[in-house]
């Protein structure tokens, strides 16, 4: 049970970043604030802005993916063109999971 109080100050602005970061991260300003003077890793929450750009990059290495099948066998340089950047945006992707 968390009983104790520990004031600290700060400036209206930081006081408002705090808030904010809290609110993104989906959890309270005091847990926030806990978490981060432990170190601990907070994650904020996916925006439904940020989910649609996610599902548009899968779409598109998806798509890069098709296109680089279909020329294999005539322009193998532009297949390999291709399939590197499917391979670019499959990376972005699971850089995006972590």
């Amino acid at each position: 049970m968390k009983r104790e109080y520990i004031q600290i100050r700060c400036s209206i602005y930081e006081k408002k970043l705090l808030k904010k970061r809290a609110v993104r991260a989906g959890i309270s300003l005091s847990e926030y604030l806990r978490s981060s003077a432990f170190e601990r890793n907070i994650v904020e929450r996916i925006t439904p802005e940020q989910l649609e750009y996610y599902r548009m990059l899968v779409q598109y290495k998806n798509n890069f993916a098709r296109i680089s099948s279909m020329f294999k066998k005539r322009d193998p340089k532009l297949s390999a063109t291709v399939e590197k950047l499917a391979e670019e945006i499959r990376n972005h992707l699971k850089n995006f999971k972590k």
